[in-house]
């Protein structure tokens, strides 16, 4: 919902830009719409969990991510890449303004964003909230590059990523990654998986159901 925010980590009180991708407006309109409603029922409790990039898979391998087509998020591009199922992972720019020039996310354990569903439900349940519409980033606080990722998938999985450098795409944002001291501190919730973690569980996720 964020667009290009102007400062790192993004905060909640970062402004709503207007947005780069009609994905991205999806977003907005999705809070507008909960917001407004709240607006004018006071009876109604929400809260918007604002993520960043989810990514991986239950531990069990039981649960994951199958995109239907070819994936538009990162993540099961390059598992999907290291199978086999595709031949190669183009990475849109390597001349973006960050370090390795690569664009910067904020990856996410899936099994953490849930848990962050838990505590928010719970909150809502107990009548903890203050204000009967809060909303709170779901992140790490740490931005990956695309590199940083791929560079995470070759650890985990000791292979060698296919991979080639393209044209940047239309609608990519150089950076966001979240601030999340206000989760931390009024849910009482934390991200806890690292990167590595998250791919490997996203890989064995892939492996298992391509075998």
């Amino acid at each position: 919902v964020y667009g290009q925010a102007d400062q790192m980590p993004i905060t909640e009180d970062a402004p709503v830009k207007k947005a780069e991708s009609p994905y991205g407006n999806t977003k907005q309109i999705g809070e507008e719409i909960i917001r407004d409603t709240c607006n004018v029922n006071s009876e109604l409790q929400a809260i918007s969990l604002r993520y960043f990039n989810p990514m991986g898979a239950h531990p069990s391998a039981e649960i994951g991510e199958l995109p239907i087509g070819v994936p538009q998020n990162l993540v099961p591009f390059i598992t999907q890449t290291g199978v086999g199922l595709r031949e190669k992972l183009s990475v849109f720019g390597d001349d973006y303004p960050t370090p390795d020039g690569t664009c910067i996310r904020d990856y996410i354990h899936v099994v953490d964003l849930a848990k962050a569903h838990v505590v928010a439900l719970e909150r809502l349940l107990a009548g903890k909230n203050p204000q009967n519409y809060e909303v709170f980033n779901v992140g790490t606080g740490a931005g990956s590059s695309v590199l940083d990722v791929i560079s995470s998938f070759e650890r985990v999985s000791g292979k060698k990523l296919n991979y080639k450098i393209v044209n940047r795409r239309e609608g990519d944002i150089t950076a966001a990654y979240a601030d999340t001291k206000k989760a931390n501190e009024i849910l009482g919730w934390k991200a806890g998986s690292t990167l590595d973690q998250a791919m490997k569980s996203a890989w064995d996720w892939e492996q298992r159901i391509r075998n």
